[in-house]
């Protein structure tokens, strides 16, 4: 299967449009604490969820995500709003959290694996890797096809579809190898770094429903 170079610019531009939203090797720091009682067998589990997750939603919200916006009157600020909040109250409670870091087990309880199968779609993969960002910026690369040709549609259809995917590899991979890099920097380190993300989500909330607040100011 051949593909030109207009194709591959395509596919370069969303994955470089989608990589700040995305941001998969910042994003895997701040959702380690959420995910570091597993074992590496059951952690490449979990990425392998988050990443089919994440490429779910990337792609519904592609082929539909506006509609679905329109049908129920929502507006992309109240979707920045929504997270935001969201995104705060996680990172509140990751920081005002008392555990202390545990070191990883090679077998672990199976309440942990079911406790984290509870948050990996909400709110691992949605708002926390692919939130309200991620998804403004694939209805904006996705808004032009309306005005274009069934064949057009298609085609950059198709480039946005490829360079979710590449995306969702990626954070697939970042989220898969985290405690390989934490677990060099020991328990103080580990702890450290747990606690700088959890302020970090925790600031990533408050910019994102700032910014939500910011666009429907300016619409009153």
């Amino acid at each position: 299967m051949h593909f030109d170079l207009p194709f591959l610019q395509l596919i370069f531009f969303a994955f470089i449009s989608l990589f700040p939203a995305v941001n998969p090797i910042g994003s895997a720091f701040i959702v380690e604490p959420l995910l570091g009682d597993l074992t590496m067998p059951q952690r490449r589990n979990a990425s392998k969820k988050v990443a089919f997750y994440c490429f779910a939603i990337c792609t519904v919200t592609a082929l539909i995500g506006s509609w679905v916006l329109k049908l129920f009157g929502i507006s992309i600020p109240i979707v920045q709003l929504a997270g935001g909040i969201v995104i705060c109250r996680m990172g509140f409670l990751l920081l005002t959290s008392d555990n202390e870091i545990k070191s990883k087990k090679e077998t672990a309880h199976p309440d942990v694996t079911a406790g984290i199968d509870d948050i990996l779609f909400y709110p691992v993969s949605f708002p926390m890797t692919t939130g309200p960002g991620t998804i403004s910026i694939v209805l904006t690369l996705s808004a032009h096809e309306n005005e274009a040709s069934l064949g057009e549609h298609f085609y950059n259809l198709a480039a946005l579809v490829i360079a979710i995917l590449g995306m969702c590899i990626l954070v697939f991979i970042c989220y898969a190898n985290t405690p390989r890099l934490t677990h060099r920097l020991g328990p103080r380190g580990e702890q450290i770094v747990n606690r700088l993300s959890a302020f970090l989500v925790f600031c990533i909330g408050i910019q994102i429903a700032f910014t939500g607040i910011r666009v429907l100011a300016k619409l009153l």
